[in-house]
Order: structure tokens, then sequence, then C-alpha cells
């Protein structure tokens, strides 16, 4: 037991770590391409993660870009309408995807 609670000690420790001053996150512009769907992509995709997340995909295929895109409405709750699906996944394919299906 006493094992036990020193570990929960020991993993509770830095939670209570306190800094003075403010913390400053800095912050990356990943610019987007132009294209078709770009302000649709920008203003779903960015309303969670930077566009830096999309970029470090690398490019992919047209599939790759449906499925996530879908993952992100099913599991993170985008923003995302069944109408806006197929903007988001154009855009995406044609400015990062592979020019595979």
């Amino acid at each position: 037991m006493l094992k036990k609670l020193l570990l929960v000690s020991l993993f509770l420790l830095p939670l209570s770590a306190q800094i003075e001053g403010d913390i400053k996150v800095p912050f990356v512009n990943f610019p987007m391409k132009e294209g078709k769907g770009i302000y649709s992509t920008r203003g779903k995709c960015n309303m969670c993660h930077s566009f830096g997340y999309v970029i470090n995909q690398g490019k992919q295929s047209k599939a790759f870009w449906r499925e996530k895109t879908i993952k992100m409405i099913e599991v993170f709750n985008a923003p995302i309408s069944k109408k806006d699906i197929e903007v988001v996944v154009n855009y995406l394919y044609k400015n990062y995807g592979n020019q595979e299906n």
C-alpha cells in the first residue's frame, strides 16, 4: 500500500509545480496553398488544430483525405457538414494529394 501511495505521489507531484510570470506560446503560421475550397477548409480544420497537422501528413491519396475528414467529424465532432465534406476533401487532395485515388 505504501508503494502505491508513493507512486501516486510521484505522479501527482508535477501537477503542483508553479511558474512565476507569463508563459508565451509561440505562434507558428502554416500557410495554406491558395485554391478552391481554401476558406471552407481553413475555417473547419483550423478551429481545432493548426494547418501544420495537415502538412505533416505528407502527400496522400483522396481516400486518405476522405477517411481523415470523416474521422475528424465522427471522433472529434468537427463542425463539417455533409455538404462540406467533398469541398474539404477535394481541397486537401488537390493541394496536398499524391494523385492517387
